[in-house]
């Protein structure tokens, strides 16, 4: 049985799941190699075949299958009614030969390349094994519940393909574009920039946009989660994958395909499975050796009792075929790299894009979480609400010095002061005959002749200026001109709708410790901490302090601890990459954040640490249950085989049953709803 679980685009018959190459003791059985399909094939249609040879194999497998069930009952008739031994032992052969063709092909096929120890190999020594001590029909019976077992098995598989690939069916397949006044029907990938495309009602957005024409109402669920509809006019972007529910819109495409959101998550998904849990490793490990330890056990079985204590060589040896037929680990190495590839499918599908199912492990043990305030808790959308002037100053000099300062700044409080002061004041930008940001403090310039300071205090206290400080819950802004305070600005930021019942929610789901950095005062850490529920915060800190905080905390943690930071993905790119699980959200605007981060939420909610941590602990329950169970029941029959106390019949079942078994719990995860 080829247990091969590889979305990528892996040749089946160099490499399976556990790791190794043409050697692998999994490996064999060369249509499993198609279980589990890559990820870059989603949509793509099998054309029908009409000759036997060419039928879908699940089909031609049914159609053996049935006719070696006919000759096998037939055979176990004429034995009861007392036909004679050459017509039973002839129908049971057909049989076994029908049941079997596929297995003697992979056996052959796989000793040419040195690799003995399959599963084929080992089921074809076992049934052989049994007609030699004249147990026929549990022979035959074994061989073909083998191949009954392998068709579920198949069917099982392929339907958890089938569910995953359904999670990441983003990708459109055609676009309308206009050309020449015409519509016409392109493949995505051959689109260019600035190209004009038509998107009709029911149709997914082929690339990133804006839109030109219209206005609709579009089902976003597929990429961020969400199942409220938004609706997105012109003049608005436009993000690829979404399903246009409403009216037809025209849409200037802003990025090629190889640039859009969807093929840089289908890159992450597919991706994903280079980086691997623990267990996963673990199970890479334990397939190695498992096999040769029980090929040998069996031997052992047959060799001691028989010549050693001088007992029966045939009930031994029927005791050491039973060992042949458990001794491949196929249920583990299938169910365990599924389990976590169904969880980052149906994270994908919640909005949440998990980079590899270590991070999934990760999660898991996730309870203490960081989380950046300006763009995160709050909206990190800044209004001016305060202007301060100080002494001989008017409001338009100061609002005039202000917007000069913050005029070449693209931070969200520059933006916030240079929008208020529009209209309000004229300036020249022109005149600016020096430049300087100083970093966590502000900015220092010279126009026309006169040196203009606009910071925080810090800035203040470190020229040296007397300033009238402000201690209300807002960010200040503090202007001086030559070395004169002229007054302040303060600024207000609003925190995100929900917020509060999010800090609820993550302590439910046992996040212990949620902790609040900012580089504002402790005035405005304290009023938002308070607001929403949060018990420890940071204030006043300059960007390399986040770092320090973030390797502190996770000091003070257990090994088993994990400590995840959530930014906005823009200037926490140092953090983000130092905790244990770095997650920036708001999709994926910036690729610096990409590579940072080990988690993409695709919307700015930090609410979706919550199913991402759900999901995580479902996977690894389901993961941890897989291996229990697996494990028990082999060990479990090999012990009864030893004692005489089991057969060939319970032994198929503890290899082919517990890997059906286990395929479909781990497919459980794909059913998950957060609460």
């Amino acid at each position: 049985m080829d247990v091969v679980y590889n979305p990528k685009d892996t040749k089946k018959e160099d490499s399976c799941s556990c790791g190794e190459h043409n050697s692998c003791s999994c490996s064999g059985h060369e249509h499993h190699g198609e279980k589990v399909s890559n990820v870059n094939n989603i949509g793509r249609k099998q054309k029908e075949k009409t000759r036997f040879s060419e039928m879908p194999k699940e089909k031609r497998k049914l159609i053996m299958i049935i006719t070696a069930i006919f000759f096998y009952g037939a055979g176990i008739l004429a034995n009861q009614f007392g036909v004679q031994k050459s017509v039973y032992i002839a129908l049971l052969a057909i049989a076994y030969i029908v049941a079997g063709k596929d297995v003697f092909k992979a056996v052959f096929k796989n000793i040419s390349r040195g690799n003995f120890l399959d599963e084929n190999f080992l089921m074809t020594i076992a049934t052989i094994g049994a007609v030699l001590i004249g147990e026929y029909p549990e022979a035959v019976g074994v061989m073909l519940f083998y191949n009954i077992g392998e068709y579920f098995e198949s069917r099982a598989v392929n339907k958890s393909r089938k569910n995953i690939e359904e999670l990441m069916n983003i990708k459109p397949e055609i676009a309308y574009v206009i050309e020449n006044g015409e519509i016409v029907e392109k493949d995505p990938d051959d689109i260019s920039v600035g190209e004009h495309i038509i998107v009709k009602v029911g149709d997914k957005v082929p690339l990133d946009g804006v839109i030109v024409k219209g206005k609709s109402r579009f089902d976003t669920s597929a990429i961020t989660g969400e199942s409220v509809l938004k609706s997105i006019g012109e003049g608005e972007e436009i993000t690829s994958g979404i399903i246009n529910k409403n009216a037809v819109v025209e849409v200037e495409v802003t990025k090629e395909f190889s640039d859009s959101t969807v093929s840089k998550i289908l890159d992450l998904v597919e991706n994903s499975v280079s980086k691997k849990a623990k267990t996963e490793n673990f199970i890479t490990v334990f397939a190695r050796y498992y096999t040769p330890i029980v090929v040998a056990l069996a031997v052992a079985v047959v060799l001691i009792p028989t010549f050693v204590l001088g007992q029966d060589l045939s009930t031994w040896l029927y005791r050491g075929l039973i060992f042949l037929v458990v001794s491949c680990p196929c249920a583990l190495v299938l169910s365990i790299p599924l389990s976590y590839f169904s969880g980052i499918g149906v994270s994908s599908k919640n909005g949440i894009l998990v980079k590899g199912s270590n991070y999934i492990e990760a999660l898991k043990n996730v309870d203490t979480v960081l989380m950046d305030k300006t763009g995160t808790i709050t909206k990190g959308v800044f209004e001016v609400s305060k202007v301060n002037v100080n002494g001989d100053f008017s409001e338009d000099e100061l609002l005039k010095y202000a917007a000069i300062a913050e005029s070449r700044s693209s931070h969200p409080i520059a933006n916030s002061i240079t929008a208020y002061c529009k209209g309000k004041v004229d300036i020249d930008i022109s005149k600016i005959e020096e430049y300087e940001e100083i970093s966590a403090h502000g900015i220092r310039l010279i126009y026309d002749g006169i040196e203009i300071l606009a910071g925080n205090d810090r800035l203040m206290k470190s020229k040296n200026i007397k300033f009238n400080e402000i201690f209300a819950a807002t960010t200040k802004v503090y202007i001086a001109v030559n070395g004169i305070f002229c007054g302040s600005i303060e600024i207000s930021d609003k925190i995100k709708p929900g917020m509060k019942n999010t800090i609820k929610e993550m302590k439910s789901v046992g996040i212990k410790n949620i902790v609040m950095l900012t580089g504002d005062s402790k005035e405005v850490a304290e009023e938002v901490a308070n607001e929403i529920g949060i018990d420890r915060y940071y204030s006043e800190l300059l960007p390399n302090d986040k770092v320090d905080i973030v390797e502190k905390l996770m000091s003070e943690n257990s090994e088993s601890s994990k400590t995840a930071f959530i930014g906005d993905g823009i200037n926490d790119a140092p953090v983000i990459a130092r905790a244990d699980v770095g997650i920036s959200m708001g999709g994926l605007g910036s690729d610096a954040a990409i590579e940072a981060s080990d988690v993409v939420f695709m919307t700015d909610e930090v609410s979706k640490i919550v199913p991402a941590i759900e999901i995580a602990r479902k996977t690894n329950t389901i993961v941890w249950q897989n291996i229990i169970f697996a494990i028990g029941v082999k060990v479990l029959v090999l012990i009864l085989s030893v004692l005489g106390l089991t057969n060939m019949w319970v032994a198929i079942f503890a290899d082919v049953g517990v890997t059906i078994l286990a395929v479909i719990n781990s497919l459980r995860i794909l059913k998950y709803n957060k609460k």
